[in-house]
């Protein structure tokens, strides 16, 4: 976490950091991402001639679990750890680097052979998931299959082995999509970000050109993969890669200029945290939305959840925009993240309610838009887990769908359900705030505890609420900046926004701020406010 957060901990200058925030956003218009696992192996594995490889094979070195694996816990450790192990048996393939990969190598086979394919392994619907891991497999089998990538001592024991699919997993749609690029047919524009795991094919293929600033998907391993090889002098997407890549490791996906402008927006000003949008935001979200709305970043296909909180950011800075296009993602259930979705978005469906009930507030709308707000009201209703909890197939905490779900309802929900709804997941935040305070799936996080506190700060105040509130404005002051970010975003792998889950964290210290405020001046304090610095307002 960034050092404007860790000031917070000591002055609570919530401005400031804010402002701070914002004008980040500038400095790195493409996005701030943390690093993948999944993205550095792929172009360890297919872009050894890229500057930085040393440094990217390092990375996954240094990344690797103790038991043999990399990223998250459970399912989710699977993707990353297929790329890593695919990109350290190459490197050994090529001859180079010493024993370090072949051992890291051996040991993530380990970690596979452990879970693969055991039916009790959840693979989590992660995009791409059915095509990246039987790509992954099958070169991973390729390499155990070859006695050069198995000379070392460390691997020779593998020496044919094959690993098998997850449970209920198949390599048909891999298959499909391959002969589909080979016949030279034009791929829908979300494959794109999957290019890497459609093979040799991928090169060059016909139908398919870089975008602005010169990348494939919005994926550095997309456009290594459509790249072929080193690129010409003066080539864009050869220079982007050259400039995402020279750190060593890559992040995923990226740019993702308009999600991250439209979300940390968003949280700001829902807020109510005082900062001015520079005219380079409000044009860049203006700019973005088509007549189908706004992809997440150049590279993508428009969507509706990115669509909809930037509809949402643009009205609360005082630019509103109608929603109308919106209605192209409606579909008999609620409303898709983009049409053909493999599943069912919450968030994405909270967001677009976010969209429509601010435009309903905000103007003499039409029957239309009123009855979406409603038709969206008992969707999210009925989607609610039985315990009060919302999970969500974009992000791996259902804290984060709980406040999204629990914050739309509570602005913008019609009827009775809605209330109950909410009352309903405070209740459950309440039940598993953990004893330190914190809240989180696997352990207690920063980000996970800001959208605990979203949640309860969104309902009225009652003494239960006000002392979990407390206490977890309590963790977060004694963790913010201090505490490593896990990723938490659904990717390829999981990923972390670094600049969105900052907008979250200043956010919920505006919500605490304003309702210590607010009860000191009812005469009471539900939690102690550290004294701000000198010079700060």
């Amino acid at each position: 976490m960034s050092s404007e957060l860790a000031a917070l901990a000591d002055a609570v200058d919530i401005d400031a950091a804010a402002r701070d925030l914002i004008s980040g956003l500038g400095e790195r218009p493409w996005g701030q991402v943390g690093p993948s696992v999944y993205e550095t192996a792929r172009l360890v594995s297919l872009a050894p001639w890229l500057a930085g490889h040393a440094e990217r094979v390092a990375f996954l070195l240094r990344s690797q679990r103790a038991d043999g694996g990399w990223g998250p816990p459970d399912g989710y450790a699977l993707v990353p750890t297929l790329s890593a192990t695919e990109a350290l048996l190459a490197v050994v393939r090529a001859g180079g680097s010493g024993a370090a990969p072949a051992a890291a190598a051996a040991g993530g086979l380990r970690a596979l052979t452990g879970w693969l394919p055991a039916a009790d392994l959840l693979v989590p619907d992660t995009p791409g998931v059915d095509v990246i891991v039987p790509s992954l497999v099958g070169a991973i089998n390729d390499h155990l299959a070859d006695t050069d990538a198995t000379a070392a001592p460390a691997l020779a024991s593998w020496r044919g082995v094959r690993l098998d699919l997850p449970a209920g997993l198949t390599d048909e749609r891999l298959v499909r999509v391959r002969h589909a690029l080979a016949a030279g047919r034009e791929l829908p524009a979300k494959l794109l970000h999957f290019l890497e795991a459609l093979g040799p094919g991928a090169r060059r293929a016909a139908g398919i050109r870089p975008v602005l600033p010169g990348t494939v998907g919005a994926s550095p391993a997309a456009t290594v993969a459509w790249l072929g090889g080193p690129p010409a002098a003066g080539d864009p997407a050869g220079a982007h890669l050259e400039n995402v890549a020279r750190g060593g490791p890559v992040p995923c996906p990226l740019p993702i200029t308009v999600f991250e402008q439209a979300w940390v927006v968003s949280e700001l000003t829902r807020a109510g945290v005082r900062f001015v949008a520079p005219a380079a935001i409000l044009e860049s979200l203006t700019a973005a939305l088509g007549p189908v709305g706004t992809p997440t970043g150049p590279g993508l296909p428009a969507d509706a959840d990115t669509t909809a909180v930037a509809l949402y950011a643009l009205g609360t800075l005082g630019r509103p925009a109608d929603p109308r296009g919106l209605w192209t993602y409606e579909t008999a259930d609620g409303f898709c993240t983009w049409p053909g979705e493999d599943g069912f978005s919450v968030t994405t469906n909270a967001h677009v309610l976010d969209a429509f009930g601010h435009h309903v507030r905000s103007t003499r709308a039409a029957p239309r838009y009123v009855a979406t707000v409603e038709r969206l009201t008992a969707v999210l209703r009925e989607h609610q887990q039985p315990d009060g909890q919302w999970r969500d197939r974009w992000h791996a905490s259902p804290y984060y769908a709980t406040a999204s779900c629990v914050r739309a309802l509570q602005d913008h929900g019609r009827g009775t359900s809605a209330a109950g709804a909410v009352a309903k997941a405070v209740d459950w935040v309440l039940d598993t705030q953990r004893p330190d305070g914190s809240w989180g799936r696997w352990d207690g996080t920063v980000e996970e505890t800001a959208y605990a506190l979203h949640t309860l700060l969104a309902a009225h105040p009652d003494p239960r609420i006000d002392a979990a509130v407390r206490r977890g404005h309590a963790y977060l002051r004694s963790a913010v900046g201090r505490r490593p970010d896990p990723p938490l975003w659904y990717g390829k792998e999981l990923y972390h926004p670094a600049a969105v889950v900052r907008a979250a964290v200043i956010a919920a210290f505006r919500l605490a701020r304003h309702r210590q405020d607010r009860a000191t001046a009812e005469g009471g304090a539900i939690m102690p406010i550290p004294p701000q610095r000198a010079g700060k307002p």
